[in-house]
């Protein structure tokens, strides 16, 4: 029997069939900024109002949790590689099921995160970051680029993680 045309379950896709089309908030956005202080709320309300604007299904908790991200990074970078790094640029990669932020730079030195002495002030961002993805089912890394700089991301699953 012939199934086709029927709808009874999937069927492969033919010569001249089109894949889905993307959701409309999938894509990806990148700006660049100078590696100044001001660029961290700049930054911070450049995502937040993209989130908005496309309409992306993400809870409030996983917005907060992205700026927060977002700030530690873009200030890890301008306090870090400012010298050596002028101007970074800032992306947000957003699909079905995750979105993803991206914070890069020109300085080649790749952080780690490291445990802070209580007494300090600073020093925790990194962790902050890794606790922040870890908690969201999500994951962070840090990867040199072609230019000899590096690039921090993260990603995040726009459902929440499910509780074990």
């Amino acid at each position: 029997m012939d199934n086709h045309g029927r709808g009874d379950g999937p069927r492969p896709a033919g010569r001249g069939e089109r894949p889905p089309d993307p959701l409309p908030y999938e894509g990806v956005w990148r700006f660049t900024a100078a590696a100044v202080d001001a660029s961290v709320p700049q930054a911070r309300h450049a995502v937040r109002d993209l989130l908005l604007r496309q309409g992306v299904p993400v809870s409030d908790d996983l917005v907060h949790g992205l700026l927060l991200i977002v700030s530690e990074l873009v200030t890890n970078a301008v306090r870090h590689a400012a010298l050596l790094s002028p101007v970074l640029a800032v992306e947000v990669a957003v699909g079905a099921e995750w979105v993803r932020v991206s914070v890069e730079d020109n300085h080649p030195y790749r952080p780690t995160a490291l445990e802070a002495d209580h007494g300090q002030t600073g020093g925790r961002g990194l962790l902050l970051v890794r606790e922040v993805a870890r908690e969201a089912g999500g994951v962070v890394d840090v990867e040199h680029t072609a230019s000899g700089g590096k690039v921090i991301w993260v990603a995040l699953p726009l459902k929440p993680a499910a509780l074990s």
